[in-house]
């Protein structure tokens, strides 16, 4: 039997994780899974708000990447909801992420250096460990037709990490939190991806997205040290996103699983 795919965004209240959303409701016909840590209403009626779409297609849970019973609670709701036997995960976005930037090693405090890798690296993989098992296995029958905007032929778990989480591309310094937990996810997505190989096949794959410098609360602090051209609207960038993850691996198969996609579907490299 054939199962039917739906979407997950987490979380999905402000920024790129809401534009994502509703990129996802505009431009397919899956159900949509959105999370947020409070004010579930309120989500729901910004995610909706002005799109022509059935609302019945979206649903919003209560998620906490640090608390972890928000995320098992969340997960046996969806499995009533989408019944693992009849349903399958076939797109999830990953987007849980603070900043606390440090110019100089001085400057880390204990706490916020703690909480970045709770959110940024820590709250993915409690994200992974509780919906993963909703991905399809090998044995798992796939559709054949599915929306342009979506993967073909297989499921995706696209986790948000950051350009400046490779060390490679590390010639300035400075944001050590930041660097080093997004450099985490990085690791995260590799070695998931590894256990994917395994339980899944072709049929998953878990990949990470650096999205650009994006217009929100999170980056507003350095909007006036970016160019116009490369400081995006958060739309901007879940549109540049979807359409990356909707193409990815068709030119280089299963080479594009397990590493960082940028906004351009250029790779990032650890």
């Amino acid at each position: 039997m054939t199962l039917k795919p739906w979407i997950l965004t987490s979380p999905a209240s402000r920024g790129i994780g809401l534009q994502l959303a509703r990129r996802l409701l505009k431009t397919t016909d899956l159900p949509v899974v959105a999370t947020a840590r409070k004010n579930l209403d309120g989500t729901r009626s910004n995610i909706l708000e002005d799109l022509d779409v059935d609302p019945k297609r979206l649903s919003v849970f209560e998620v906490d990447v640090t608390d972890e019973s928000t995320l098992s609670s969340t997960a046996a709701q969806i499995r009533s909801s989408f019944p693992p036997s009849s349903h399958y995960l076939h797109l999830a976005l990953l987007t849980p992420g603070i900043l606390h930037p440090e110019k100089s090693v001085a400057q880390v405090d204990y706490n916020n250096a703690l909480s970045t890798f709770e959110i940024n690296t820590l709250g993915p993989l409690m994200l992974l460990k509780h919906f993963s098992p909703f991905l399809p296995r090998k044995s798992t029958a796939l559709p054949t037709s599915l929306s342009a905007s979506l993967p073909q032929d297989k499921a995706i778990m696209a986790i948000m990490s950051a350009r400046v989480g490779s060390t490679s591309d590390n010639r300035l310094g400075g944001w050590y939190s930041y660097r080093a937990s997004k450099a985490g996810v990085n690791q995260i997505v590799k070695t998931f991806d590894n256990h994917l190989r395994t339980s899944a096949g072709d049929k998953a794959w878990c990949v990470g997205l650096h999205p650009g410098t994006v217009k929100t609360g999170l980056s507003k602090e350095f909007w006036g040290n970016v160019k116009s051209e490369k400081l995006f609207s958060a739309e901007f960038a879940a549109e540049r996103l979807v359409d990356v993850l909707s193409g990815l691996g068709s030119e280089s198969g299963e080479e594009a699983r397990g590493k960082c996609w940028d906004w351009e579907g250029k790779e990032v490299v650890p």
